[in-house]
């Protein structure tokens, strides 16, 4: 994306950029679901195909970041503070390195998740992407937000979005610890590395509902401060 591109898009609204950032975010975090069912199968080929699409969109999701930190015009006049834009920026994209090291540490050993796991990581899977989901959503109705200048029932709706995602995240929490319980049950069968590797992966994966929720809480600091 060009200079000209991205000071176009401060020029139609200070939201925009951040808008644009997320939409790369999730759909590099969106990609993990078919990652793992690839590999799950063995399917090495296409797990490398799926980690090549995750690994360019969050060069661009890092791309597009730098660009905006560049491009963010210093006397913004907005009712958000541009250092509170920055950091939810900066949180937001870390949720697209998460995905990039997820896959990227699968691959690279080629692990592949038990079966007597297989279904309930992709659930547990499933719901951490949600997270990455509600955080996307919230992160549009920032514009309606501005545009509306920050009315009571705007912002009651987004709070209720927030805690929405905070749901979420605590049900990932639980679901995690099913699953490292689980894999408790089955260390013996497998590899020590492996399963240090897979308890990892788990956490990683959990990762990503608490980094959304980190988003949220950006996002909330916002609201507190407008």
């Amino acid at each position: 994306m060009s200079p000209n591109t991205i000071m176009g898009l401060f020029a139609q609204s200070p939201i925009k950029p951040l808008q644009r950032h997320v939409v790369y975010v999730n759909e590099c975090c969106s990609h993990l679901v078919d990652f793992f069912e690839s590999s799950s199968r063995g399917d090495w080929k296409k797990a490398s195909d799926i980690h090549l699409q995750i690994s360019r969109l969050e060069e661009k999701a890092d791309k597009l970041k730098h660009e905006i930190r560049l491009k963010l015009p210093s006397g913004l006049l907005m009712p958000v503070n541009r250092t509170d834009m920055l950091e939810l920026l900066t949180q937001q994209d870390k949720l697209a390195n998460l995905a990039k090291d997820i896959a990227g540490r699968v691959y690279g050993r080629q692990l592949i998740i038990p079966k007597t796991l297989q279904e309930g990581f992709i659930i547990y899977l499933k719901r951490c992407l949600e997270a990455a989901n509600q955080a996307q959503m919230v992160i549009n109705e920032l514009e309606e937000l501005l545009r509306t200048g920050f009315i009571a029932r705007e912002i009651t709706l987004v709070a209720e979005m927030i805690h929405q995602l905070d749901e979420i995240e605590d049900d990932t929490d639980n679901m995690q610890v099913k699953l490292r319980q689980k894999l408790m049950e089955i260390e013996a069968e497998h590899s020590p590395i492996d399963i240090i590797f897979l308890y990892e992966i788990i956490e990683w994966t959990g990762g990503i509902a608490d980094q959304a929720q980190r988003v949220g809480t950006r996002l909330e600091l916002m609201l507190s401060r407008s």
